[in-house]
């Protein structure tokens, strides 16, 4: 039965369930027929042939004075047995009907049990689990030759990702080595006074060093992200300590802006890595400090639940679109481009914030903050 196809094997149990429910059907309808027939017989004087012992024949013996009153209560008796005899029937079959669905569930449930397993291993994969997420040999058939093909889907899956990573980080180091050259000689123009330039130059280098600036932040991004899988996460984390100290690295840039900031916290403590959890909470601080209002807050706020840490950061901004909020974790996109740029931004710090999550098998959600703004959630 293991190594029978699943059509066989539905056929038979299909098979078998149907024999048993006709089975049971006729049996019981017989001993129903047989004990309305013997019911009648009790109504008559019936007397079998001494010298057939053997045979079926009843012989009814009704004196001539009583044959009048016997065929009325003897017709009587036949059409109540009739009608009880059809109400029980339908009775009878609507049971069964009801057991045999009831049973056809829990048997049809475990002869596709299989499928069912199979679809909760395909709901687990995610792009940094693929070599964990391959199936094992199944012994249904169908199913086994779907194991191979996923099996095969997976491993094309896990090679294009890998390939994609790979040039991310090629790219990465070579766009490098060309920036922090310009860098070097833009900071050593900089040291130095230059009398004959105009303001046309001045504007000029001005702008090269902030879009040099830009495109390092850019690629030291690029790098961290292509580096994620590699980055032991084995640290055990001390979160409402690596909250305070995220919030002490950025209070000056609040402070520029006139921005609250607010910790939350209780004893939490998790497994994971310590650079990528500061890193994460930096990046969602840092855009709530960056896109919040002049005399805003931004609270943080941690705690634990059984294995599970949620975490949240909260400002009070002019919050993200309801149609926008799954893409904000887009690379490079921007809720509002002129803004972003004016800030600073190279639309990457979300990006890299979901990807940490992920690889801590967390997930994060943007809600809309009751009192305006916006709250990131994550659970990890």
């Amino acid at each position: 039965m293991k190594r029978m196809s699943l059509q066989w094997r539905l056929t038979c149990i299909i098979t078998l369930y149907i024999a048993l429910i006709c089975g049971c059907l006729t049996l019981l309808v017989y001993k129903n027929g047989v004990y309305y027939i013997d019911s009648l017989q009790e109504t008559v004087d019936a007397q079998g042939d001494d010298n057939g012992s053997g045979t079926d024949e009843i012989y009814i013996s009704i004196p001539e004075d009583k044959w009048d009153e016997f065929a009325n209560d003897f017709s009587v008796k036949v059409y109540n047995n009739k009608a009880d005899y059809k109400k029980n029937s339908l009775i009878i079959s609507a049971l069964l009907a009801l057991l045999g669905g009831v049973a056809t569930y829990f048997i049809s449930g475990h002869a596709l049990k299989p499928i069912s397993e199979f679809s909760d291993k395909i709901e687990e994969v995610q792009a940094q689990n693929l070599a964990d997420s391959r199936i094992e040999e199944n012994n249904v058939k169908e199913l086994n030759q779907l194991s191979v093909s996923y099996n095969k889907m997976l491993e094309r899956l896990s090679d294009a990702f890998e390939i994609q990573r790979q040039f991310t980080a090629n790219a990465a180091h070579e766009l490098r080595t060309p920036l922090s050259l310009m860098q070097i000689q833009l900071d050593s123009y900089n040291s130095s006074r230059h009398p004959g330039d105009d303001e046309v130059t001045l504007q000029t280098i001005k702008m090269v060093t902030e879009q040099n600036e830009r495109l390092s932040k850019m690629v030291k991004t690029l790098l961290d992200m292509s580096e994620l899988q590699t980055v032991s996460r084995d640290d055990k984390i001390m979160v409402d300590a690596l909250v305070d100290e995220v919030l002490a690295d950025l209070e000056p840039l609040a402070q520029e802006k006139d921005i609250e900031l607010i910790g939350e916290c209780t004893d939490v403590t998790m497994i994971g890595s310590d650079i990528l959890i500061y890193r994460m909470l930096y990046n969602l601080v840092e855009n709530a400090i960056k896109y919040n209002r002049t005399g805003g807050r931004v609270t943080v706020t941690a705690r634990q639940k059984e294995k599970h840490v949620y975490l949240s950061v909260e400002d009070t901004g002019n919050g993200i679109p309801e149609e926008l909020k799954d893409r904000v974790f887009e690379p490079f996109f921007r809720v509002d481009k002129s803004r972003s740029r004016e800030l600073g931004g190279v639309g990457l710090g979300l990006a890299l914030v979901r990807e940490i999550v992920i690889v801590h098998d967390g997930n994060i959600a943007v809600k809309p903050n009751p009192s305006g703004g916006t709250i990131f959630e994550v659970v990890l």
